[in-house]
């Protein structure tokens, strides 16, 4: 199924959503996605007026592709100009993905800081790009790309402290605006930052992951190429702190993200 496929899916009955095979990443569905589903199921909950400002989501589980999932969302709090959400992503009775969301509208305030630029790397044409190959990358690659500009690739060995490159949905995805839904997809894309550093294939997933919306969003669509860099923040005993960004074509942030991971090796 399109990506657009599942989110129609969520939107008409976000109680009885089935991921398919081709959104797998090892026994579970892609974790951007399940992020993504579930942020549209408490989208639909809050007003249009308040603007995604974070999520923070813990990965209980692994969802599993082909089995009936419940994107279950309880608002929590209305305030003047917050609201608080509560989602849970609830496969065979178990919850396998919690998400707590912060929607909030815009305020008069004095304080404005413009973001940091984004750095310089060489265009998406001039990376190499990741390709699906069945069997040997993430089923869900067939539906993204990205293209290396910094750092080295998975279980190589040569990884560094940064890694990233660019970042977009496949061709065959109908152009339509890049929304929150889509950049939730699009940041997690990428492996966690500290697998290059590993010289053979070693299992590894994300436990907690926060991200952070820079708002309103620029101008852009699902066609074009994004702009991620990751750095590892500090690793140690089989767990990893990494921080990321995500810039829009134009060099604009759009989103800030942070990722607690598990390595098996």
């Amino acid at each position: 199924m399109q990506f657009s496929e599942l989110v129609d899916a969520v939107r008409k009955n976000p109680l009885d959503v089935t991921i398919t095979e081709d959104w797998g990443q090892g026994r579970a569905s892609f974790g951007g996605l399940m992020v993504a589903l579930q942020y549209e199921a408490m989208r639909a909950q809050v007003s249009s007026e308040r603007a995604l400002r974070s999520l923070a989501v813990t990965f209980v589980g692994p969802a599993e592709p082909g089995v009936p999932v419940s994107f279950e969302v309880e608002v929590l709090r209305e305030g003047k100009a917050v609201s608080q959400v509560l989602g849970r992503a609830v496969q065979n009775g178990q919850v396998v993905t919690l998400v707590q969301g912060s929607f909030g509208g815009a305020r008069e305030s004095a304080v404005k800081v413009d973001s940091l630029p984004a750095p310089d790397m060489k265009a998406p044409e001039q990376c190499p790009l990741l390709p699906y190959i069945k069997g040997v990358t993430p089923e869900f690659m067939r539906h993204l790309s990205m293209a290396f500009a910094v750092g080295a690739i998975p279980f190589t060995g040569r990884g560094t402290r940064e890694m990233g490159g660019w970042v977009r949905f496949a061709g065959e995805v109908a152009k339509q605006p890049l929304t929150e839904t889509h950049l939730l997809a699009l940041i997690d894309t990428w492996p966690p930052a500290l697998l290059p550093l590993l010289n053979k294939p070693t299992a590894g997933s994300t436990l907690t992951w926060t991200v952070e919306f820079v708002q309103p969003l620029p101008d852009a669509n699902t066609l074009d190429w994004c702009k991620y860099l990751a750095v590892i923040e500090h690793a140690r005993d089989g767990y990893g702190h990494v921080a990321a960004n995500l810039w829009a074509p134009n060099g604009e942030l759009i989103a800030i993200s942070r990722q607690t991971v598990a390595i098996f090796g």
